[in-house]
């Protein structure tokens, strides 16, 4: 395992933002770009791409490599992922616990797994593939869920831990996707996160969802709620100097919000950094 060095303060870089971005150069310490929207042979979105990363390191985030399915790995769509990773030299590539499509028909969604012995072996062998023919380690992110399955022999962090050590990969943690979760299906998020190995985790996400009342869905279109932020206070309390970051997919704020939310992160990172050398003194 070779686990990066933290990169600080991130966004997901979207186009609405783009021209604020390069007229201003914010104060926002790298951004992490969905990879499929960039998997293409040329045109403005690359070199938006180009421009971004000549002043800000970037991360590469994937949502269809469909590590779970039971359809073959697609090559075809790795060869343009693995171009496109020699183009931009990313900190870090990551994609999901999930599939995304099956019988050669694409769903545009990320979706569950049972957590059993058999879905273990499944998608540890993938991404072993995967990282071979990358030449480099994987990280990995928990999705959101909204069904489970009676078939499940263990739980979400077991399997992901075990996941994580027996593929060596690495983990991005998604605290609103923990916390979404645990609400859907009536676990505890601060148990699932106390149950995630510290030297796999290189990433977090934080997000807004909707409130549905008998259910939540991450739709990434709210800001961060206060559930979530108790919840990011406790994940870098045990996780440490980890790479955060804020997405944002819809209902577009002006960019000063999300730099607002950059800087809460700060501010409780800062807070944290305080009580622990109170406590060393």
């Amino acid at each position: 395992m070779q686990k990066p060095a933290p990169l600080g303060y991130g966004l997901g870089l979207r186009p609405v933002y783009f021209d604020e971005i390069m007229s201003t150069r914010p104060p926002v310490d790298w951004f992490e770009i969905i990879s499929e929207n960039y998997m293409i042979s040329g045109g403005k979105p690359l070199s938006m791409l180009d421009a971004v990363r000549a002043d800000y390191p970037v991360v590469m985030h994937g949502v269809s490599m469909s590590l779970a399915s039971t359809d073959p790995l697609d090559f075809d769509y790795l060869a343009q992922l693995k171009a496109l990773i020699e183009r931009v030299e990313p900190a870090w590539v990551s994609d999901h616990v999930a599939w995304t499509g099956v019988h050669g028909l694409t769903l545009h969604d990320l979706l569950p797994i049972p957590y059993t012995r058999e879905s273990l072996n499944h998608i540890v062998e993938r991404i072993c593939r995967v990282q071979d023919y990358l030449k480099r380690q994987l990280v990995v992110e928990n999705a959101s869920t909204y069904v489970s399955f009676v078939a499940s022999e263990m739980s979400e962090p077991d399997f992901v831990k075990e996941m994580a050590e027996r593929a060596d990969c690495l983990l991005l943690l998604d605290v609103n996707n923990v916390f979404v979760s645990g609400f859907n299906h009536g676990f505890d998020p601060v148990a699932f996160i106390d149950a995630i190995p510290v030297e796999r985790v290189v990433q977090f996400h934080m997000a807004g969802h909707t409130d549905n009342e008998t259910h939540r869905v991450d739709t990434h279109d709210q800001p961060v709620c206060e559930e979530v932020w108790a919840l990011y206070e406790h994940a870098r309390r045990r996780f440490g100097d980890v790479s955060a970051m804020i997405e944002r997919d819809d209902n577009f704020p002006p960019f000063s919000e999300l730099l607002d939310e950059l800087q809460r992160m700060r501010d409780i990172d800062a807070r944290i950094a305080a009580d622990r050398s109170l406590s060393a003194a």
